[in-house]
């Protein structure tokens, strides 16, 4: 009994800490359990842990942390690249352009080169189809199919207007501009439009100067809530509800379901490709019964990588859409995606295994700082 005592006044001390940073006129949505795993995962690291309602948009976790204490900002008004992750919202536009279809095979060599430019792949067979592109994160699949996008003189009249579409198709996700939620301090992130790339590149650009976007490098950032909210727009095929933190909210904003511009077709052969990931791809460890939809993200930037993922569960009628970015966590696949697998066995399950509660205390213990 003693114990129980200590632990639930701990609890309610780590949602009070939370809470403080957060509105205060009316109940809030957040989970209290979800809330306590998440900042117990994220001891010792700098990041944060995004789980959404796909049914709702009610945000159930909200858990943060910084080298000075939990910071919803960090989840909120710190756009990043996203890595891999905006792999998925590449596919939804490629296939909703015609640009590709999912029998679509690019040939990958451990990477691609062009002139001086290398960039690299781990090794997986090839060629891949879409699906399997997703499922092992193949660099060179989403490098060459987005530039083709924007050198594409037949389907668009010049690269301006070709990189105008991809961008309204990326906006129209959630992604690259505040969504307008409930709390202070929201930031938007950066994608690339025609004048942002006048304007950097003296109007000296083409598909293949930008093409680090392709594989969510580069012109191209997003905060972990826009992250979640991709993962929620897949998971209900193409709708979502603006992300938001207090129950019952009468604000129309919160309650007006909004649609991306992505074609139907387009979200199934994603969808499969996420399944696969994490049954035969780069996120088997996490692999379970529901099954949970993913995509892993490893993000290049000074140091060691960044961890991260995105993703859903069950794969019919998901109840959680989640989004995990752990700086310098390394590969998505070794923190982020474990992270995120036990907040869904939460949610689904209404508690961890022993097994979880075991891998639980494994990734607390690994610092990052």
């Amino acid at each position: 009994m003693k114990r129980w005592f200590i632990s639930s006044i701990m609890l309610w001390v780590s949602v009070v800490a939370v809470c403080q940073q957060l509105p205060t006129d009316g109940p809030l949505t957040i989970r209290p359990m979800l809330q306590q795993l998440g900042e117990q995962l994220l001891t010792g690291k700098t990041g944060s842990i995004v789980a959404i309602n796909p049914a709702n948009g009610e945000i159930l976790c909200l858990a943060t942390n910084t080298p000075q204490g939990s910071d919803v900002r960090q989840a909120i008004g710190k756009p990043q690249a996203p890595g891999s992750t905006f792999k998925t919202a590449q596919a939804l536009t490629l296939l909703s352009e015609d640009i590709v279809t999912p029998a679509t095979r690019v040939v990958c060599n451990n990477g691609v080169t062009d002139e001086n430019i290398k960039v690299g792949c781990h090794q997986h067979r090839s060629p891949l189809a879409l699906r399997d592109a997703l499922a092992q994160s193949c660099n060179t699949w989403f490098l060459m199919t987005f530039a083709s996008m924007i050198n594409d003189t037949f389907v668009y009249s010049d690269k301006r207007e070709a990189i105008s579409t991809w961008r309204s198709y990326m906006q129209s996700m959630g992604l690259g501009g505040p969504m307008h939620i409930d709390i202070a301090g929201e930031q938007g992130g950066l994608l690339a439009g025609a004048d942002y790339l006048d304007r950097r590149y003296n109007k000296q650009w083409d598909g293949k100067t930008i093409w680090w976007a392709g594989m969510g490098q580069g012109d191209v950032t997003c905060t972990p809530l826009q992250l979640c909210n991709l993962a929620v727009t897949i998971a209900n095929h193409g709708w979502f509800y603006v992300p938001h933190i207090h129950k019952d909210t009468k604000n129309q904003r919160y309650l007006t379901k909004r649609w991306t511009k992505v074609k139907q077709t387009a979200y199934q052969p994603v969808i499969e490709g996420m399944k696969q990931a994490v049954e035969k791809g780069t996120a088997t460890a996490i692999r379970t019964t529901y099954p949970i939809c993913g995509k892993t993200g490893t993000v290049e930037n000074p140091g060691k990588d960044h961890s991260a993922f995105i993703g859903f569960a069950p794969m019919n009628n998901p109840k959680i859409a989640i989004a995990v970015y752990i700086e310098h966590g390394g590969f998505g696949a070794d923190m982020a995606a474990p992270m995120a697998a036990l907040i869904i066995e939460d949610y689904l399950k209404g508690k961890l295994s022993p097994a979880s509660v075991t891998k639980a205390k494994k990734l607390t213990a690994k610092k990052t700082r």
